[in-house]
């Protein structure tokens, strides 16, 4: 492959993530340390899992908006049942009980209503928080059994558990998209949806499964966000839906004609990753993140055009 090819094949994540990573080091000498990236890749973990089922669902030309509360009210309810039974087995199923419930309900309005994503998720968004801080009252919920604390501050083999984690999430997430039929359904949904209906595959099952898988995942993750929190936060995880839906944005997957590429989410999270710890390394205010990250996917969809349109 011509160097030509493989700059107009590689998304514009990775030209950011590239000058993201040379400009933090020259700025901040400790930002090139090993214990600070070990740092990035264990605070990119949880969005990571969230980013991954994002990508499918936006392949379909979908769209979740109430994955960050969703995120929310499973770590709440995690909280809830561990210090109500010390089970750290029970809070985990009932955590990913309510993730897939949410997801299952989004794909029932999307799939079985035919309600825009937009506005269903919206919807569920609200409805999702408003339980989330009925739940705990408002208030953080502490006092979580010590076993749990190592979903995110244990090792295997040497290895960051979150890290190992979000590697066999990725792994079982590629298989699932690239090597089975439901993965094919799936770039179907987004680039041909008649096809389908005229093949007779009930497409509808796929996408509903879809949302619920984004639900479940983000069930998952709040595993190693209350880990990472210690407690269980009405509020923590607003704004996670859109760091994710910016990360598979920048990563390259299209809202259109179901073009999506798991490694580029990869990048998109990394490179928001990356950019988040820099501006904490340079005391910027995080009120500020927000705006970065969007001027960083502004910048990406840039670099991805005038690569479209390069001779």
């Amino acid at each position: 492959m011509s160097a030509a090819s493989l700059a107009a094949r590689t998304p514009g994540a990775a030209f950011m993530l590239g000058v993201l990573a040379v400009g933090f080091a020259a700025a901040t000498p400790g930002f090139a340390s090993l214990p600070n990236l070990v740092n990035v890749l264990l605070q990119s973990s949880v969005l990571l899992l969230i980013a991954l089922p994002m990508t499918l669902v936006i392949m379909t030309e979908g769209l979740d908006l109430s994955v960050g509360a969703v995120l929310t009210l499973a770590s709440v309810v995690l909280a809830l049942v561990a210090t109500a039974s010390g089970s750290v087995t029970l809070a985990i199923l009932a955590g990913l009980a309510v993730g897939f419930s949410c997801g299952a309900v989004n794909g029932w309005l999307v799939a079985g209503l035919d309600l825009p994503p937009f506005v269903a998720t919206l919807g569920t968004l609200g409805m999702v928080q408003g339980v989330a801080l009925a739940a705990s009252g408002g208030q953080s919920v502490v006092g979580l059994p010590p076993t749990l604390l190592v979903w995110y501050g244990g090792h295997v083999a040497m290895l960051p558990l979150p890290i190992v984690i979000v590697a066999l999430a990725y792994t079982a997430m590629h298989v699932l998209l690239y090597r089975t039929s439901f993965g094919s359904h799936v770039f179907a949904l987004g680039g041909n949806r008649e096809a389908l209906a005229f093949a007779g595959i009930r497409y509808r099952g796929t996408l509903a499964a879809v949302y619920a898988l984004n639900g479940l995942m983000a069930g998952f993750a709040a595993i190693l966000f209350t880990a990472r929190l210690d407690a269980g936060h009405p509020t923590a995880g607003i704004g996670t839906e859109f760091d994710a839906i910016a990360a598979v944005a920048v990563g390259g997957t299209s809202f259109e004609r179901g073009n999506g590429w798991l490694p580029g989410t990869v990048l998109g999270v990394l490179t928001i990753g990356v950019l988040r710890n820099g501006l904490n390394l340079l005391a910027v205010p995080s009120s500020l993140h927000v705006a970065c990250i969007g001027v960083l996917v502004i910048l990406a969809f840039v670099i991805e055009g005038a690569k479209g349109t390069a001779p």
